[in-house]
């Protein structure tokens, strides 16, 4: 493909292909120009370099987020949309929880993604610095959750590269940490029990639960300071005389 008819919108949708399949340390300008059939300078025309390209692309994926209409549902049902529209798109590209660490990602989709996760705790009623907190602390838990299975991935890859069996592998590091785990009560019984299908593995329904769990504390905790403020409100100020 030559630079004339090679675009910016092909370059990015190969780019994040060939980053789900080979993530950031497989990326380069060679490989990507040989799956757009273009040669690597053809490439530089449109991006000035390799990390220009990933900042584009680690953009260009937080459209793929529902922003749910705020006029349609309840505050509570948009944040766990968003959250959980967060959490799959963080695991169906997981070289972006990994460039996390490496990049500073910013650009209309994220901002787009950022100013909606705003909207909904403002809705619930958070005002100001508090909704910047809200929205903060249920971004955390997300990228957290996230990380895990990104790391999954990343060490998969790692050691199928190595030229060994990755999954055998895995499996036999999981089964020696097991024999460690056994030697402690509470995790005897956790893998004893079917709670957990591995000594890594969380027990079902894990990050639905933890979503829930914060959504409902930072309701209580929105109600509990109106319940202050009402107070403070209907208390008569006391003479100094």
């Amino acid at each position: 493909m030559a630079r004339d008819t090679l675009t910016r919108e092909q370059i990015v949708q190969t780019a994040i292909e060939l980053l789900d399949a080979e993530g950031l340390e497989g990326l380069n300008m060679r490989s990507l120009g040989k799956r757009l059939g273009a040669a690597a300078t053809a490439v530089y025309w449109h991006v000035k370099n390799k990390d220009d390209l990933v900042l584009l692309v680690g953009d260009r994926v937080w459209d793929e987020i529902e922003l749910p209409d705020l006029d349609a549902v309840d505050w509570r049902t948009a944040a766990t949309t968003m959250a959980t529209g967060l959490y799959t798109m963080l695991t169906r590209h997981p070289w972006l929880v990994q460039g996390f660490g490496s990049y500073l990602f910013f650009g209309p989709g994220k901002a787009r993604y950022d100013d909606h996760s705003l909207a909904v705790y403002e809705a619930a009623g958070f005002v100001g610095a508090d909704a910047d907190r809200a929205a903060g602390t249920v971004f955390t838990f997300v990228l957290g959750n996230a990380l895990g299975a990104a790391a999954a991935v990343s060490l998969t890859r790692r050691l199928s590269r190595g030229g060994g069996n990755a999954e055998e592998l895995v499996q036999e590091t999981m089964a020696k940490a097991a024999e460690v785990a056994e030697r402690f009560p509470r995790l005897r019984v956790r893998l004893d029990s079917s709670a957990a299908a591995d000594y890594a593995g969380a027990p079902d329904q894990t990050f639905e639960y933890g979503l829930q769990v914060i959504l409902s504390g930072l309701e209580a905790e929105h109600a509990a300071h109106r319940t202050v403020g009402l107070e403070r409100e209907l208390i008569p100020p006391q003479s100094s005389f």
